[in-house]
């Protein structure tokens, strides 16, 4: 086996190749990931693995842009794996072709489980958690998801109450996966 196979096989994270959004080849650890073997993962749309087919058209769509831009893209979400369980998911890609982003690229897929608790989100409940994972305040993540200010508190306390947070640097911190 040539050594560039050899390392993709054997690396410590979920790699894939995309084609189009489509999984043309996967590793060991990315199928064991996402509880199917590799055969089953290869074919597939990546949609399959998306928590939801809204997470998959939102995020896709960041994805995008953010290739044209810098030709790679990064970020912590929730995936689904075949048995219909969700976890955290850090995510990385580099697009071979960033003039077309999704016509080929290159991706890592980390699982945050034993990091990060899996609670019971809604769509926009994990928006709201992503982004003020990234420090946003609510004011700026109203305006990237085009919601009021107040519509964005609401939903910070829903999740404050979900995660048994006392206040935001908690909830960030229990999000994030640091110690306590």
């Amino acid at each position: 086996m040539e050594l560039a196979a050899l390392a993709f096989e054997n690396a410590p994270v979920g790699l894939c190749i995309l084609d189009n959004r489509v999984v043309r080849r996967c590793n060991k650890r990315f199928s064991d990931m996402f509880a199917a073997q590799i055969e089953d993962c290869q074919g597939r749309s990546i949609e399959d693995f998306y928590a939801s087919e809204e997470d998959f058209q939102t995020i896709g769509a960041k994805v995008y842009a953010a290739i044209r831009e810098t030709g790679h893209y990064h970020d912590e979400r929730v995936m689904r794996r075949f048995d219909g369980t969700m976890f955290w998911c850090r995510v990385r890609g580099q697009s071979v072709s960033p003039e077309a982003p999704f016509q080929c690229g290159i991706w890592s897929f980390a699982d945050l489980s034993d990091e990060r608790p899996m609670v019971e989100l809604t769509q926009r409940e994990r928006e709201v958690a992503i982004l003020t994972c990234r420090g946003l305040t609510s004011k700026e993540v109203a305006i990237e998801l085009n919601l009021s200010y107040r519509t964005i508190e609401e939903y910070r306390a829903r999740l404050l109450r979900k995660f048994g947070a006392r206040k935001l640097a908690e909830l960030v911190a229990k999000l994030s996966g640091m110690p306590l």
